[in-house]
């Protein structure tokens, strides 16, 4: 007997990655508020091995305009510091000697526009990947029939994924209402 219940469960797993992807992609999206996971993607040598600043340092938001960073060595103010100026953050870090702190500027409305539009290209993406989790799902069924599977469970199986599809669709949805929100709030 064909089993179709590993397929979505494959299927779903796949599209649960793209929205987890997607999250991770929006957060690197500067708002205007002071956010700690943009620097996510900046990385310094440590010890020989590239790593993240927050495994370096404390990275906090005192508030809604700026990140101060505390690294928990004073010898890695100007490696982190040079980091975040060569990263694609666009922000350049002040230091006291002790701590780094990150202004983060207010956001012109073209930026603000330019930064919606990255984030609707972002959830898009998404989208076509979970499209596609779906139809490689549904090419698998199909030929499920012609290995003996009956056409009437191929048919709830097709129907279980475009559930399970248009779930992950509407999330993707919210998900880019709520950045966009974020990113338009002045």
């Amino acid at each position: 007997m064909l089993e179709v219940k590993p397929l979505l469960t494959h299927a779903e797993e796949s599209m649960e990655a793209t929205v987890l992807f997607l999250d991770e992609a929006l957060a690197h999206i500067r708002a205007g508020k002071a956010n700690p996971r943009i620097l996510d993607g900046v990385k310094i040598e440590y010890y020989g091995s590239h790593v993240p600043i927050s495994n370096v340092a404390n990275i906090t938001t005192p508030d809604a305009k700026t990140i101060t960073i505390q690294p928990y060595e004073k010898a890695l103010i100007a490696v982190i510091e040079k980091a975040i100026l060569n990263s694609d953050v666009g922000i350049t870090p002040m230091n006291n000697g002790e701590t780094i702190r990150l202004g983060i500027p207010p956001l012109t409305e073209d930026r603000r526009k330019q930064l919606a539009k990255q984030s609707k290209a972002e959830c898009e993406d998404a989208k076509i990947s979970v499209r596609n989790a779906r139809r490689d799902a549904i090419e698998h069924f199909k030929k499920m029939v012609k290995d003996g599977l009956p056409e009437d469970e191929e048919k709830d199986a097709e129907a279980s994924v475009q559930k399970i599809h248009d779930k992950y669709i509407k999330r993707i949805d919210d998900m880019y209402v709520a950045k966009e929100k974020e990113i338009m709030t002045v």
